[in-house]
This record gives C-alpha cells, sequence and structure tokens, in this order.
C-alpha cells in the first residue's frame, strides 16, 4: 500500500494553509500525524484519525477536549484501501467543504505518484527481461516463453533485430515502433524485433520517413534473438566507423568486416593515432568510401585536391601508413574498425 513521506505531507500542509485559514492535519494509515500545521504535534496519534480509519468514514468532533480538537477527519482512500486521514481543526460545518478539497489534492498526488513508481517498476522490469533475451544461449525455456509473451515476442518464431540510432520519436510519434516488440537501448537507441518477415525492407523504408539522421542496422532472421541482436550491433558498429553514404547497414552485406574489426592483425592500431584529428578520420572514411578517388573524395569534402593530397600525406606521418598504398590502406581500414567493434 503506498502512502506519503513526511515531507510531502508537510509540503501539502503548507501550501494549502496559505489559502486556508483552518490547521491542517495529514495522518498516515496508523493515525501517526505526519503532516501538520502544528510541527510540534507531527509524530503524535490523532485520535479522531483512528476513528475514521477504523470505521472508514468521516469523523466529526463538536467539542474540544484534552487529546483532541474539534473538526473534521476524512479518510482518504484510494483502490478501496485508507492509506491515510485528513484532519481540518475547526467547526465541522465551515471545515468541512475545505477538507473535501485537501483529500482531493492528496488523493491525487498519491495516485500520481503510484502511477509513477508503477511505470518505473514495468521499465526495470522490462529492462532485466531485456537483458535476459539479449544474453541468452541455447533453447528457450517455458518460463521465458511466458515472460516473452506480454511483449508480442514468440520465442519459438525466427526474429530479425533492427537496431536503430537517432530516432526521433518526436519528429514521428512512436506509433509505428508500437507495433513491432520494441525497447529502448537508451535516449538514442531502439531495438525492434521483427517476428513475422524475413524481409525487413518494408519497415525500414516506414522507418526512414522524416528521419534524415536514423541509422539502422540489421541482423539476420535467428532462432537465437540474442545472435541477431549481435550482428545487428556489430553491423552497426561497422556503419558507425566507415560512414558510408547510407543510413541503412545489413550484417549480411558486411559481416567480412565484422570479422576482420575483431581480427588481431597487429599489437598497435595505426587508425588509434588518428582519433583526435577529426579532419583524418573524415578524410579517411572518405577515401575509403570513393574507392580511392582523389577526385570524388575532394568533392564528398568540398576541399581542393591539393587540399586532400596534403591530409593524405597527414595521415601518413601520424600512422606510418600510406593510404594511397592499397595494402597499407587495407591495415588503416581494419584499424578503423577496431575503433568501433
Amino acid at each position: 500500500m503506498f502512502q506519503l513521506s513526511e515531507n510531502q505531507a508537510q509540503e501539502i500542509v503548507d501550501k494549502m494553509m496559505m489559502d486556508i485559514p483552518y490547521n491542517i492535519n495529514i495522518m498516515n494509515a496508523e493515525g501517526i500525524i505526519i503532516g501538520s500545521g502544528r510541527r510540534e504535534r507531527v509524530g503524535t496519534v490523532h485520535q479522531g484519525a483512528v476513528q475514521a480509519l477504523s470505521t472508514g468514514k468521516m469523523v466529526e468532533v463538536w467539542e474540544d477536549s484534552r487529546f483532541e480538537k474539534k473538526g473534521t477527519n476524512e479518510p482518504i482512500v484510494i483502490g478501496h484501501a485508507s492509506v491515510g486521514v485528513i484532519g481540518i481543526s475547526g467547526n465541522p460545518d465551515e471545515v468541512r467543504p475545505f477538507c473535501n478539497i485537501v483529500r482531493t489534492t492528496v488523493s491525487l498526488l498519491i495516485e500520481q505518484r503510484n502511477n509513477l513508481e508503477n511505470l518505473a517498476h514495468e521499465a526495470n522490469r522490462k529492462k532485466a527481461f531485456l537483458e535476459l533475451l539479449l544474453n541468452h544461449q541455447g533453447a528457450y525455456s517455458q518460463k521465458l516463453r511466458k515472460e516473452a509473451a506480454p511483449y508480442q515476442i514468440d520465442l519459438l518464431l525466427k526474429s530479425v533485430v533492427l537496431y536503430l540510432k537517432h530516432y526521433n520519436t518526436e519528429v514521428s510519434p512512436g506509433s509505428l515502433l508500437l507495433r513491432y516488440p520494441c525497447f529502448a537501448i537508451d535516449e538514442d537507441t531502439q531495438l525492434l524485433i521483427l517476428q513475422h518477415s524475413a524481409d525487413p525492407g518494408p519497415l525500414i523504408r516506414q522507418l526512414l520517413q522524416n528521419q534524415p539522421r536514423v541509422l539502422i542496422a540489421a541482423g539476420k532472421q535467428e532462432a537465437n534473438i540474442a545472435e541477431s541482436y549481435r550482428q545487428a550491433k556489430s553491423a552497426m558498429n561497422v556503419l558507425l566507423a566507415l560512414r558510408p553514404d547510407s543510413q541503412i547497414i545489413a550484417f549480411a552485406d558486411v559481416e567480412f568486416l565484422v570479422k576482420l574489426s575483431h581480427a588481431s592483425l597487429s599489437t598497435h592500431n595505426t587508425a588509434a593515432k588518428l582519433e583526435d584529428a577529426v579532419d583524418m578520420i573524415e578524410t579517411l572514411r572518405s577515401f575509403i568510401n570513393h574507392n580511392c578517388s582523389v577526385s570524388q573524395t575532394a568533392d564528398d569534402l568540398n576541399i581542393h585536391r591539393n587540399t586532400l593530397q596534403y591530409r593524405l600525406k597527414r595521415i601518413q606521418t601520424l600512422t606510418g601508413k600510406d593510404p594511397r598504398n592499397l595494402l597499407q590502406l587495407f591495415e588503416l581500414m581494419q584499424g578503423l574498425l577496431a575503433l568501433y567493434k
């Protein structure tokens, strides 16, 4: 059962008493005052609240006594359960309307916080399930299959995983993502699981609409979702490393490059020496993507051919490898891929 904290109760009391000329008390489900205009009463038991909690009805006190002041004490009911009591000191006929206002305010705040906690719990549960799914090897257990069902995932079907970066849900509302099992890896990355078609092409074309920055990597259709995920993520790393003139990449098309990125071919990564030289890395990428064409690379970078030649020589100076030499360029490309593996 959810309850307000002392800080929340006191904050509500302080704000409400700026507009209501009566002392307000908020009691918890045990009848203990957790917020009051008279701070010295916090932590004490309110007898009127105890009675209201036991009967489930408003208790009105018409005369001051040694242990209680006249006023109203009304239970706060959330989901058919009493979670506390609102008490206002004064003539019951005068304070009764104010009691209803305060009770409604507190009820709304409790329900709002309860909903936020439920959302956070569901997000944590979904995150835990995804972590389990993406690390699973071998056949799926009956238990995991049941856990997957609420996310519209049938673990008996083969799956294609799409790895999305820079997908802006504000530009394109998430209704498209809601049609498929979708998981947020972080604020910038989404994971989609496609099960009823081996061809992700139609979905990818929809995802690209109004998304000038989105990058999409597709794994192969696999019986194990974790395997297709690893493929899609590896393909995305190739896309980020080489930056070809495309927003889409498929693992099936770059499987060799993925394996190349993980190969331990040298004790030193020559391309790592370019990490702090952004212009040099961009020049190397463009030179690779334009098949070593000086004119096309210069046009792509919007620089003079002589400037390009200077940059290529600078890359050679920094790395010890000449990008104009095919074998040395291959080594530089492998190093560039390794930076993103």
